[in-house]
């Protein structure tokens, strides 16, 4: 692995400084575009199927059997959990199994690192990437739920900051996960343990409130519970409550999760 800290006086108070993002992560967010539209068709596919699949079987199968969630039909109420989960796996895959191939297999950080850019450029250029990757998966959900008739609300535009906050937020997680992960199979453990679960208890699937008050003062903490609860009124076509405390759960775990794994790529870089 290259090393890109040597053993001196400050190095530790350099290992834990403030990432620096500067304009030099543009050629490498270029760089993955370019890589990236080679293969748009099968990624998207990929990011898009199982959200979508979760949106049609569930919405239109299970939501003819149960009754409406407050007056609102399951397929719609399912929807803007979809949205929400597209966008966290997408960003999460990117920012884990695609980062972790150019950092470890493929040595493309090392490559990249031979040029004028640091390990900030790389790392923040792989979070925002990973970000978009989310978006793209979360528009497409949207797109597809317009195309549906699903909803039609005028504020459904308004979701498309919220997806870009949960892509920042899951791919800032994801980067953490991938700092410290010694192969692919690292990965199963966090998508078992905690993406998994997740889902379950935001309130993609049924409201939160349907969860003991243990669980749900847990689920009130998670970034997913935070995108759903900003997106679902909007998808109705209302305005969220608490947008405030929603978005700053979002931004804690974007910028505290991009810090974290700045601090610990670092650490991985310099043993």
């Amino acid at each position: 692995m290259l090393r890109t800290d040597t053993p001196v006086p400050g190095a530790a108070a350099r290992r834990f400084a403030w990432p620096r993002l500067t304009h030099r992560l543009l050629p490498v967010l270029r760089r993955h575009f370019l890589v990236w539209r080679k293969l748009a068709i099968p990624s998207l596919l990929a990011n898009v199927a199982d959200p979508l699949i979760t949106l049609v079987a569930f919405g239109y199968g299970l939501g003819q059997l149960l009754n409406p969630i407050g007056g609102v039909p399951y397929i719609v109420f399912l929807a803007a959990g979809s949205i929400c989960m597209s966008t966290m796996m997408a960003a999460s895959f990117e920012s884990l199994y695609s980062a972790f191939s150019r950092m470890q297999i493929q040595k493309t950080w090392e490559s990249l690192l031979n040029a004028p850019l640091l390990l900030d450029d790389v790392l923040a250029a792989e979070w925002i990437w990973a970000a978009i990757k989310g978006c793209i998966s979360g528009l497409a959900i949207i797109l597809v739920a317009w195309t549906l008739g699903v909803t039609r609300a005028p504020t459904l535009l308004a979701v498309l900051p919220v997806v870009l906050l949960t892509g920042l937020a899951f791919a800032a997680l994801g980067l953490c996960v991938n700092a410290l992960a010694q192969g692919y199979d690292f990965f199963s453990y966090y998508f078992t343990l905690v993406l998994t679960p997740m889902s379950f208890l935001s309130g993609v699937f049924f409201p939160v409130t349907q969860l003991p008050d243990w669980l749900q003062g847990f689920s009130a903490v998670l970034p997913l519970t935070a995108a759903v609860s900003l997106a679902r009124p909007l998808v109705l076509g209302e305005w969220p409550p608490d947008v405030l405390r929603h978005v700053a759960v979002l931004l804690a775990y974007s910028v505290g999760g991009f810090y974290l794994a700045a601090v610990l790529t670092r650490r991985r870089f310099a043993t």
